[in-house]
């Protein structure tokens, strides 16, 4: 018997992703962090955000944005892997997309951050040559250190 293939389809995000989304993010992440995305950011990033899926509906997503403040600067806001879609390189592919579209709109960096006790993401951006900064005491409010993660963009254009 031969193995099943699975096929998978990239696209832009659209904002009525936003539903589907915000229903997996805790269970996907083991933990409440529904409130890191907001819909806002499907409303106004959905150009620069891309979902991903197969026939058992949503892999994956990131919702990331070329900053309008920053012009030579996107920022990766929220990824995510359907758990029996990790190892499987599909975040390292939607990054790569992001790399690529950024720098096709004049960014020459990305940048992103996490908690400081998520080591699995934190490795992860290492392992994409990102550095990482932090814990940066106070970041997100009083009491709310992050990890800073950046990486610059080459143009191979």
């Amino acid at each position: 018997m031969l193995g099943r293939v699975c096929v998978f389809v990239v696209r832009e995000a659209r904002p009525d992703d936003y539903d589907a989304i915000a229903a997996v993010t805790d269970d996907w992440w083991g933990r409440p962090v529904r409130g890191a995305l907001s819909r806002l950011f499907l409303d106004h990033f959905h150009r620069s955000s891309r979902v991903v899926e197969d026939d058992s509906g949503l892999a994956a997503f990131l919702v990331a944005f070329h900053s309008p403040s920053r012009p030579r600067v996107a920022y990766i806001h929220f990824v995510g892997v359907r758990p029996d879609r990790r190892g499987t390189g599909l975040a390292r592919s939607l990054y790569e997309d992001f790399f690529r579209s950024a720098t096709a709109h004049g960014c020459r960096e990305v940048e992103a951050i996490t908690a400081p006790s998520n080591a699995g993401s934190i490795a992860f951006h290492r392992a994409l040559g990102f550095t990482v900064d932090g814990p940066i005491p106070d970041y997100d409010g009083p009491g709310k250190p992050m990890m800073k993660f950046r990486r610059a963009l080459v143009d191979s254009g």
